[in-house]
């Protein structure tokens, strides 16, 4: 029997994403839209619209939708504006069919450009890197990403300010680190 994906999408906006205090219909409408399944491997289509952390690729995980409708809602994502896509699939789809032009970088994730309107990461870090507040848009750049130390990571977000880059704490949720942005090794006796 083949799963019905559209039906768990509505589930997912109206269970999930809804009752979490996001009330943005571009963001909502968008979620209804965006076919989440297929951004993960054949195997783990089945756990697209679940309240969980799924890996797309090794060291690489999708948000729980209740995390990205929330940091989306806080950076305000609107159509037209230039936004970096952060190893972050579903928040990048999302985003354009919101209307947004989107940069996607999963590979080398530094950030060549500048002048986004919005960056958005969907993996947490222990350290948000200078490059991503760097690309921001000057003024009204928003950042959004999780940034995780211990057990529980806070999504964050950065504004430009001056002399620097403001950041303000949003909610509390746990996405595993990615890779290559784990705590830095230091020497000690």
């Amino acid at each position: 029997m083949t799963p019905d994906f559209a039906t768990q999408r509505t589930i997912m906006v109206e269970s999930q994403v809804r009752v979490a205090d996001v009330t943005d219909y571009a963001i909502l409408d968008a979620m209804r839209a965006v076919a989440r399944e297929t951004l993960l491997p054949a195997d783990k289509a089945y756990l697209a619209y679940a309240d969980v952390e799924v890996a797309y690729a090794p060291g690489r995980w999708l948000l729980k939708p209740r995390d990205v409708a929330k940091l989306l809602q806080a950076i305000r994502p609107r159509a037209s504006e230039r936004a970096l896509a952060i190893a972050a699939p579903y928040a990048a789809a999302v985003m354009e069919a919101m209307g947004l032009v989107v940069t996607r970088r999963d590979d080398d994730l530094t950030a060549p450009e500048k002048d986004y309107d919005v960056v958005l990461c969907e993996g947490a870090v222990c350290e948000v890197p200078g490059a991503w507040r760097e690309a921001l848009a000057q003024p009204g750049g928003r950042l959004g990403v999780v940034v995780r130390r211990g057990p529980v990571g806070r999504a964050q977000l950065y504004v430009p300010a001056d002399g620097g880059v403001g950041a303000r704490d949003l909610f509390d949720c746990a996405p595993p680190i990615m890779a290559g942005f784990g705590p830095k090794r230091a020497f000690a006796f």
